[in-house]
């Protein structure tokens, strides 16, 4: 754990979360910044420009709600719209895992970025985001589901936080392609910060981080629109540009010394964040069992066998003819 209000070391860290506190406002919040394993997870598939900014902002937002979990399990974040993005899936594999992909109509995207419009707001509509909290098989999902309205991730995320966890809660969300000398590919960043209100005082209402499930209807909740603390809190995060928090030779601790460091912010140890798919040829083998045999006959292709490709990925497993009928029928 980092000492309060401490200068901030000077060597800038990428892929990794770090976990912050200022006692002084009652806020406490995650600096997520991603580098390399962003373009791991967008190396995959052959997005347009456009369309990595939202798989970006979708990453950064799910690793900044997932790494929050104290539990084995995964955050699943979905976005299904009216859109040229029409679908986004982020799943995140605590404690680090992170792998996401997505849907688009290509000449509707081409023709947003002609027409200059291909903001991630504009290109996933209107819809619904779910996010799912899945412990396992032995423990019932929670899933949180919230309108997407042409605002883009971020204001649904706010959304999420005052309909469901009522938690006070600002995020901010930043993408960027980093242009390289020479010719040599760009590179993408991205950063996010979410800062939630969580009061110590007794006549307010603390709530737990990211709690899984609704709140009561009968809680009582401290109003907080005259908080002078929150006031406080939400008025510096609005001074964060997108560039600091993509910024690659700024630490995410050397942010938060930025814009906390009059109240003496405390910075925790950072986890890391890694882009890496669960899929494996066992994982697969299972989901082939859980069809009937008719249907697994029909998957058969001309050639005998059947070819299954990880939407994540893009790595794809063979199975013979054989091998899939005879698996036993769910």
């Amino acid at each position: 754990m980092g000492e309060e209000a401490r200068s901030p070391r000077q060597d800038p860290e990428d892929d990794c979360v770090t976990p912050f506190q200022v006692d002084a406002l009652d806020v406490r919040g995650r600096v997520v910044r991603l580098g390399g394993s962003l373009d791991a997870v967008l190396a995959h598939h052959a997005y347009p420009a456009a369309v990595k900014r939202v798989i970006g902002e979708a990453v950064v937002l799910t690793t900044l709600l997932g790494s929050s979990l104290k539990f084995e399990g995964r955050f699943i974040l979905q976005t299904q719209t009216d859109g040229p993005v029409d679908m986004v899936v982020v799943d995140f594999v605590t404690p680090d895992k992170i792998r996401a992909y997505a849907r688009f109509d290509a000449d509707a995207v081409a023709e947003a970025e002609r027409g200059n419009t291909a903001t991630p707001a504009a290109l996933l509509g209107r819809g619904h985001l779910a996010m799912t909290i899945d412990q396992g098989i032995s423990t019932n999902r929670y899933q949180g589901v919230v309108a997407l309205d042409g605002a883009g991730l971020e204001e649904a995320a706010h959304e999420y936080f005052r309909q469901s966890e009522q938690i006070p809660t600002k995020v901010r969300l930043a993408v960027g392609e980093e242009i390289r000398p020479g010719g040599e590919p760009s590179s993408w960043r991205a950063g996010g910060l979410l800062v939630q209100f969580l009061p110590q005082e007794a006549n307010r209402a603390a709530q737990a981080d990211l709690h899984p499930g609704d709140a009561p209807e009968d809680a009582a909740f401290h109003d907080v629109a005259e908080d002078d603390a929150w006031a406080e809190a939400q008025a510096l995060v609005s001074t964060l540009e997108d560039v600091e928090l993509v910024d690659p030779v700024l630490p995410g601790e050397q942010l938060l010394f930025r814009l906390f460091h009059e109240r003496g912010v405390r910075v925790f140890s950072t986890q890391p964040v890694n882009a890496q798919c669960t899929c494996s040829r066992e994982r697969v083998a299972g989901v082939l069992a859980s069809f009937s045999r008719d249907e697994r006959r029909d998957m058969i292709q001309d050639d005998g066998r059947v070819t299954v490709t990880c939407e994540f990925c893009g790595r794809s497993y063979g199975f013979a003819g054989e091998e899939v009928l005879g698996q036993a029928d769910a």
